[in-house]
């Protein structure tokens, strides 16, 4: 399938982690003009490197304004515009203390790393891609948002679900799609087994494919979604 993505300019943020190097590696070999984003020029530029030839580096810090702004002018100054945006830049839910999963410091720190960093950085690019007619923002984040176990990851988690919905509507009908990718365990060791009130383990790669396809052209008719990568939380209703 031709996924209509030759030639378009995508930001990956978070692009040298494990999933967003995975979501760039897809993207690239689909043809499109990847620009990794992140903190490290040289953690950038190394996983670019590894990508392939014509993938190149922006220094981006989602959690400063003037930062996300700056990085974003530089990016269109360079290729033009920016037509697919994929937020994956969050600290890993492993990063986060269980001791402190209702420490109301601990929450607002993960609500704000994570669902507004992804809110900086679509509200630099969505105006363009508006005026533009076409574009697709990707939100990764995670099946903490269907759990209540941890309050941490559930605020972080939910508020990117909403965002993403809130922004897909904002943009209806405009010819720009915003949706949510939810992965469980991500590794690349991945098991087939789901246990009874938990999400299922994914790759990174198979993560990538659901987003590289929400980023195509083939998936113009979808926006405002949430989808989960990974048996999504077994035992739980999807209602």
């Amino acid at each position: 399938m031709d996924l209509g993505l030759e030639g378009k300019v995508a930001l990956v943020v978070g692009g040298a982690g494990l999933v967003g190097s995975a979501v760039a590696r897809a993207l690239h070999a689909e043809g499109a003009t990847v620009v990794l984003a992140g903190r490290t020029a040289a953690t950038l530029e190394e996983q670019a490197g590894a990508i392939g030839d014509g993938v190149t580096t922006q220094v981006l810090d989602s959690t400063d304004d003037a930062s996300v702004s700056a990085g974003v002018a530089a990016v269109v100054e360079r290729h033009g515009r920016v037509d697919v945006l994929v937020n994956c830049a969050a600290p890993s839910a492993r990063t986060l203390d269980p001791d402190k999963q209702a420490d109301p410091e601990q929450v607002t720190w993960a609500f704000q790393t994570k669902a507004m960093g992804y809110l900086r950085c679509a509200n630099a690019v969505l105006p363009a891609m508006v005026e533009a007619g076409w574009g697709r923002v990707v939100h990764v984040s995670g099946q903490n948002a269907y759990l209540t176990t941890n309050i941490t990851g559930a605020v972080r988690n939910g508020a990117v679900g909403i965002l993403g919905k809130a922004l897909a509507d904002q943009v209806a009908g405009s010819g720009v799609t915003v949706n949510v990718v939810h992965p469980g365990i991500v590794t690349p060791d991945a098991v087939a087994e789901v246990e009874v009130g938990a999400g299922g383990q994914s790759t990174p790669e198979q993560v990538a494919a659901v987003v590289t396809f929400l980023c195509s052209q083939a998936a113009a008719a979808v926006s405002g979604e949430s989808v989960s990568v990974g048996h999504r939380v077994r035992g739980v209703s999807a209602y």
